[in-house]
């Protein structure tokens, strides 16, 4: 994307009103209590509901720095994360790059909205300058040789890249009972909100960490719900990319089918800023009208997600049937058989794609030496000690099979019809349904109680997802996830904008140590 295009896109993001879906901005003033840190440190701004633009603003005014603001959130990270372990490492050429900035915008040439904007990664995105591990010591030895393709789009659009977060190990594909955002790099991630819950995952340390306000952006990676999860037990935005939109060169796989980084944030704003630097330009969130009325939204209820998150999702209805939206109740085909077929081709691609990455790297050089390596380093197994699914997956059929390659084709048609028949059918501009249940508190030994179905059809099919704030059940978050059709990212940020205006649900954590409820 060219200056232009992004200075255009910048422009029609804030003429569109989408600073005004920053939901709450200054209405939680009884929730930031002393309980918590400041989110200021010193820089004038409030770190948890300042958007990109108004940063910009201020650094084309004079008023602000990169090289300030870098360092509000080092001193945020260094204060805050030893209560949360979300990040794993800063970058020490962080406040070199935000001087960069800083000249940059001192000579009035901005490389456009990410210029000086603090960025965490999640540490299965490979950088040249820091290790990058997937949460796995057999990867802690030296960086990658080169950035990952989408950390060099972020670099060219002058992002401050400020370090690495935390992760379930190899993404949460190595275990039967994984405990999500734990690794023996980083230890065990905790939910800002309520310290003993879950944060989710895999990309645990990324919400997490926007949640604490510990950065101005994160990235994260998703199969099937590793951005959207974690996004909404954290409070925060999330955005899975249409499958392709954002290179996967570089980072860490399960899925070539699947796999995909993306943006998340505290409002969709950012998320939508980044998504295009990320993507090249290819997309952009288009006006981000709040306006609701004429919009057709279905959604769909998942009771097994308990009766707390579904009168949330009565709540959210209501304020969007208000605010002149058509809300209408629907259930996608198919969701069994998906279920059913997902993971058995899963296992063959893993095998094929991380053989193809390890022998990128230092270190074992194929899942079979990846296996080994985890049977003679006891700290791999100090959480979840298993490794059922590398070892399912070592003796997976390979992606050469027929019936490897049924499987896919029926998974491909029969998830992209779940969403195409059913939006077709209610002549829908989305389908919405909840993120998550509240956190679950976390357990080694029992492992994580995270089935939740409702990011599988868009994951599957290759198709946008988006999850924003919808409401708290007992200080816990949940959010509503919004999904839409092959390539329809700009309009289903714009309609993320405006539910996320009307929805206000957005809040600071407290960082409870604990709540007195049930268990989800």
């Amino acid at each position: 994307m060219g200056k232009r295009s992004i200075a255009l896109m910048t422009a029609a993001l804030v003429a569109g009103s989408l600073l005004t879906g920053v939901p709450n901005a200054g209405a939680q003033a009884d929730d930031r209590s002393a309980a918590r840190a400041t989110a200021r440190d010193g820089v004038g701004v409030d770190l948890d509901t300042v958007t990109i633009p108004e940063l910009q603003a201020r650094m084309a005014k004079g008023s602000l720095t990169s090289a300030a603001l870098t360092r509000a959130y080092l001193r945020r990270i260094e204060k805050v994360d030893p209560k949360i372990h979300a990040v794993l490492r800063t970058s020490p050429t962080a406040l070199r790059e935000a001087a960069a900035s800083d000249a940059r915008h001192r000579s009035g040439k901005p490389l456009g909205p990410l210029d000086g904007i603090p960025v965490l990664l999640k540490d299965n995105v490979d950088t040249r300058d820091m290790p990058t591990t997937a949460g796995s010591l057999a990867l802690a030895g030296s960086p990658p040789r080169t950035d990952a393709a989408l950390v060099t789009r972020l670099r060219e659009a002058g992002a401050v890249i400020l370090g690495k977060t935390n992760l379930s190990e190899w993404a949460n594909f190595r275990g039967a009972k994984p405990t999500s955002g734990w690794s023996a790099v980083g230890g065990q991630t905790n939910n800002p909100y309520v310290l003993d819950r879950n944060p989710c995952g895999s990309s645990a340390g990324s919400g997490a960490a926007l949640a604490a306000s510990l950065s101005q952006v994160a990235i994260g990676t998703e199969t099937d719900g590793s951005i959207v999860c974690p996004a909404g037990m954290n409070g925060v935005v999330g955005h899975k990319p249409s499958l392709g939109q954002v290179s996967q060169s570089g980072v860490v796989p399960i899925s070539a089918e699947q796999d995909t980084a993306g943006p998340m944030a505290r409002n969709v704003i950012d998320t939508a800023l980044t998504f295009a630097v990320l993507s090249g330009g290819r997309a952009d969130a288009g006006r981000g009208a709040t306006d609701l009325r004429g919009k057709r939204i279905g959604l769909w209820r998942l009771p097994s997600l308990g009766s707390d998150v579904d009168a949330v999702m009565t709540r959210t209805a209501a304020k969007l049937r208000k605010a002149g939206a058509t809300v209408v109740e629907v259930t996608p085909p198919y969701q069994a058989r998906l279920a059913e077929l997902e993971f058995p081709a899963l296992l063959s691609e893993f095998h094929r794609d991380i053989d193809a990455y390890l022998g990128t790297r230092e270190g074992p050089k194929d899942l079979a030496g990846l296996i080994e390596f985890n049977r003679t380093h006891p700290e791999e197994q100090s959480c979840f000690a298993g490794q059922e699914l590398f070892e399912q997956a070592l003796a997976a059929p390979p992606t050469t099979d027929p019936k490897y390659r049924a499987m896919r084709a029926e998974l491909k048609d029969l998830s992209r019809r779940s969403i195409d028949e059913t939006m077709a059918a209610h002549r829908l501009d989305a389908i919405a349904s909840p993120t998550n249940p509240p956190a679950w508190t976390t357990d080694c030994a029992r492992g994580d109680n995270d089935v939740i179905p409702s990011s599988t059809p868009a994951a599957v099919a290759g198709y946008p997802s988006l999850s924003v704030p919808a409401g708290t059940v007992r200080e816990l978050p949940v959010g509503l996830l919004l999904m839409a059709g092959d390539r329809q990212d700009t309009e289903l940020l714009s309609l993320g904008a405006a539910v996320e205006h009307r929805l206000k649900a957005w809040r600071a954590p407290r960082y409870l140590p604990t709540v007195d409820s049930p268990e989800q």
